[in-house]
């Protein structure tokens, strides 16, 4: 090497492709503010290991965070059986694993080196999570992230390739490593995360003290559990930025408020309009607020709307099951209905699990030839379980037995479960990133509607949630004609109303497939609609904001893709194309009515205050 080579090499750090300038945000300029802050990020540390304590040493929690860590352990280990019981698929998974390594490691060192031939290729950035330029650019950060990628790729095709499993452990196998894989990312980590650590230098960690405080009150928020925040919970309020279409609360049961909003026009048609919301979560996704509520956009369009608000149960409501939840939720809100209003005939909608229960109570209702509801809209509801996605993970006797037990105890399933199930569907949107802002950043949550409502979590009550869980999920007893409600067997060949029936091509919770499915279950006609996005953005799609499209009219037989690829494609939202279903079902209008009627008072304003409950 010349003198003047290994001159500019020392000024570089030894090494031709090293620039010294893209370290100096990775320096630490004052180690004694550093200490300082590292030792207020330990002591909030210390609160938030003490508020997850507490109340278990008071004996109000019961800790049943080993259950999934031991159910995810027995399942993984059926995959390493596979690997580890032959010598030669042992070496040939971990040679293919060290041949990527080493190559990596070569690549890396040829940057290091100066070889421009090695340098990390700039393309476009699909994972969010390596955003930052420095995953490209620092090869040390470019490393890091090529090793993980490759380690997780390699762990997924472990389970993929593993010969002998049944298509239920594969799947909880598959699900496993995703969460794995998912929480151990460079990003997650302050060393590892480029922006993370710059952002503790230039701050002298001051990001590090703001972040274990708020998981010391997130867990203190939670009751000994992280109820990780991902908007500001103080800048809404129900009743006051949402849920503000005006209405009256005019019945309530032990299970739910039933409530009838106020007419927007002088005329309404003559049938009115029952919605049957999901008791996971609450109501007022439809009346978010007045720009994106489905509920208010249907009062204008002259439908007498009324909703079913239910119950955020306790241990008074453990022993309610879905026969409970028909009779004293739907049909309950049915003779309110014809109380208010004189009508026995309506329209009904359900979401979600709501519109499982509906179908099952349709079916109930015609053993018992009840006619009142003669056209039906399901939203992003499932009715047949072959493919319902993720969620099937945490399905099966054992996980069930052992959810059953823990429910009896308290008498209701505590709404941060179900939260943390459906945030885990989605880990490397809805929890990782939030981890990594709140508390290695210390950022608060900007405000976000949808992510309130998110977090406005219900308990289920023991029994209905068990019904759910083994009927539906483990049993599909609906579809298959199995599935007993009030001492009847219920049959949805027995269902012939019209159905509308919407599915969302990107759902993680009913999937479009499995939605499609059901409706071949149904024993009268069904208008399939399929619209762009998600389980909550594509239904609540105003037209207002031209956002997405959806897709109708394609062929009754043969699978959801044959369907999907005949369909045809309409820009923007589906609500007026339902809108225009429903008056082919019956356009008669008559004169308005109030909030119920003559022969119902109001007990008080909506949303009511079933709804105002917090898990």
């Amino acid at each position: 090497m010349t003198d003047s080579k290994r001159d500019n090499n020392e000024g570089n750090g030894g090494f031709p492709g090293f620039d010294p300038k893209s370290v100096e945000p990775y320096i630490v300029r004052d180690p004694e503010a550093m200490a300082v802050n590292f030792a207020r990020a330990l002591e909030n540390l210390g609160k938030a290991a003490s508020a997850w304590l507490a109340p278990r040493e008071r004996g109000e929690k019961i800790d049943t965070v080993a259950d999934p860590f031991a159910d995810m352990i027995k399942t993984l280990s059926k995959v390493g059986e596979y690997w580890l019981s032959d010598p030669r698929r042992t070496l040939e998974a971990q040679t293919h694993l060290l041949a990527g390594y080493f190559s990596l490691w070569t690549k890396t060192m040829q940057r290091l080196g100066g070889d421009s031939s090695a340098e990390a290729e700039v393309e476009p950035v699909k994972d969010k999570r390596f955003a930052d330029e420095d995953w490209q650019k620092n090869p040390f950060f470019d490393f890091l992230k090529q090793t993980y990628l490759l380690t997780a790729g390699w762990a997924e095709k472990l389970v993929g390739n593993a010969e002998g499993l049944d298509e239920h452990t594969r799947h909880k196998a598959a699900f496993y490593t995703k969460q794995i894989t998912a929480a151990f990312s460079p990003t997650n980590f302050v060393a590892t995360n480029p922006q993370v650590y710059r952002e503790t230098i230039a701050s002298n960690g001051e990001n590090l003290v703001r972040g274990m405080k708020m998981l010391a009150e997130d867990i203190s928020f939670g009751h000994g559990e992280l109820r990780l925040r991902q908007t500001d919970m103080t800048k809404f309020a129900v009743g006051r930025d949402m849920a503000l279409t005006p209405g009256k609360v005019i019945a309530q049961s032990e299970v739910c408020q039933i409530i009838q909003y106020e007419p927007a026009t002088d005329k309404v048609l003559k049938r009115p309009l029952l919605i049957c919301p999901p008791w996971i979560n609450k109501f007022y996704i439809l009346d978010l607020n007045p720009q994106k509520s489905f509920i208010k956009w249907c009062v204008e369009q002259g439908h007498t709307v009324f909703v079913i608000s239910w119950v955020n149960p306790d241990q008074r409501h453990a022993a309610k099951d879905w026969t409970s939840y028909a009779r004293e939720g739907i049909d309950f809100a049915l003779e309110t209905v014809e109380k208010a209003t004189g009508e026995q005939e309506v329209n009904a909608v359900g979401y979600c699990v709501g519109g499982t229960l509906l179908a099952a109570t349709l079916a109930l209702h015609a053993k018992e030839k009840n006619k009142r509801i003669r056209t039906v809209t399901f939203l992003t509801t499932q009715v047949d379980f072959t493919f319902a996605g993720d969620l099937k993970v945490f399905v099966d006797e054992e996980q069930i037995s052992a959810l059953e037990e823990q429910m009896n105890t308290i008498g209701y399933l505590e709404g941060s479960k179900m939260a943390t199930a459906f945030n885990m569907l989605r880990a490397s949107e809805l929890i990782w990133p939030y981890f990594v802002n709140n508390y290695l950043k210390g950022q608060e949550p900007l405000p976000f509607d949808l992510l309130f409502w998110n977090a406005d979590s219900t308990r289920m009550a023991a029994a209905n949630h068990s019904f759910y869980l083994r009927n539906c999920y483990l049993n599909n007893a609906l579809s298959q004609g199995k599935m007993v409600l009030d001492g009847k067997t219920l049959s949805l060949k027995d269902v012939r109303i019209p159905v509308y029936n919407l599915a969302t091509r990107e759902d993680h919770i009913a999937p479009a497939k499995s939605v499609f499915i059901g409706s071949q279950c149904f024993g009268g006609p069904v208008e399939f609609v399929v619209t762009g996005s998600g389980h909550i953005a594509g239904v609540v799609n105003p037209p207002d904001k031209h956002k997405y499209q959806f897709w109708s009219g394609g062929p009754t037989d043969g699978g959801y893709e044959n369907w999907l690829a005949q369909a045809n494609e309409t820009p923007g939202s589906w609500w007026p194309h339902w809108q225009a279903w429903i008056l082919t079902q019956d356009h008669r209008m008559t004169a308005a009515r109030q909030p119920g009627g003559k022969a119902l008072n109001a007990l008080e304003e909506a949303p009511g205050s079933f709804v105002m409950e917090r898990a």
